[in-house]
């Protein structure tokens, strides 16, 4: 763990040596959709975009948390209604079907749409059929927001989705695999902690920076 303590400084340090990685002038004369799956991979487009006119937006999602165990995610739901389940969770804790359902059907009511409403002013997520997308985060504890990022553009029919993500754990790097065509990453680390402790600072995104990216679309 402390071999990868702080080992980059913020996420446009993150975003500069992602480029390196990157074939950042395919990313341009393609025009690949850069699509951020959390608030700080928002961030992190922006840095990674740089002065290129690449399309900028976020797909937003929200975790299904266990019944009894609110800091124990065994499903996520995005903005398109696509579902990832743990299924070795739901099992594990017997978590009936019906539950994932319902708690998704109420997260996108209650906290999708009001984010589509206050960020987007009511846009809904554009269609990426036969686009080049690029997901990006800053970190992944688990990787069920690039596994229903995934599941959502993949039923869009793309012509290819790759990962951007500076720091992320190898079992998650050997999950998204197959389903990514490819994925540009710093470091996957076997002892995955909490994606802050990789970064010496992790601005938090305020609701004004959000609202400004997603205006420059």
């Amino acid at each position: 763990m402390n071999k990868y303590k702080h080992i980059l400084m913020n996420r446009e340090d993150g975003a500069r040596k992602l480029k390196d990685i990157i074939p950042m002038q395919k990313l341009k004369d393609e025009s690949w959709k850069i699509i951020a799956v959390s608030k700080g991979g928002l961030s992190l487009s922006d840095f990674l975009r740089g002065n290129l006119k690449n399309d900028i937006d976020f797909l937003f999602s929200e975790a299904i948390m266990a019944p009894n165990n609110d800091e124990c995610e065994v499903a996520r739901v995005s903005e398109t209604g696509e579902i990832v389940i743990n299924e070795n969770l739901v099992a594990g804790f017997e978590i009936k079907y019906d539950y994932i359902y319902g708690e998704a059907h109420r997260k996108h009511e209650e906290k999708i749409l009001s984010s589509i409403y206050r960020y987007r002013k009511g846009r809904h997520f554009a269609s990426m059929e036969n686009e080049i997308v690029l997901l990006v985060d800053d970190g992944s504890e688990t990787g069920t927001k690039f596994m229903v990022a995934l599941k959502t553009i993949l039923s869009q029919n793309p012509k290819a989705v790759y990962i951007a993500v500076p720091v992320l754990p190898r079992d998650v790097l050997e999950l998204l695999e197959p389903f990514a065509d490819d994925i540009f990453f710093l470091h996957d680390i076997d002892d995955y902690v909490h994606t802050s402790l990789y970064y010496e600072k992790l601005e938090e995104i305020n609701d004004e920076t959000i609202e400004k990216l997603l205006e420059e679309k």
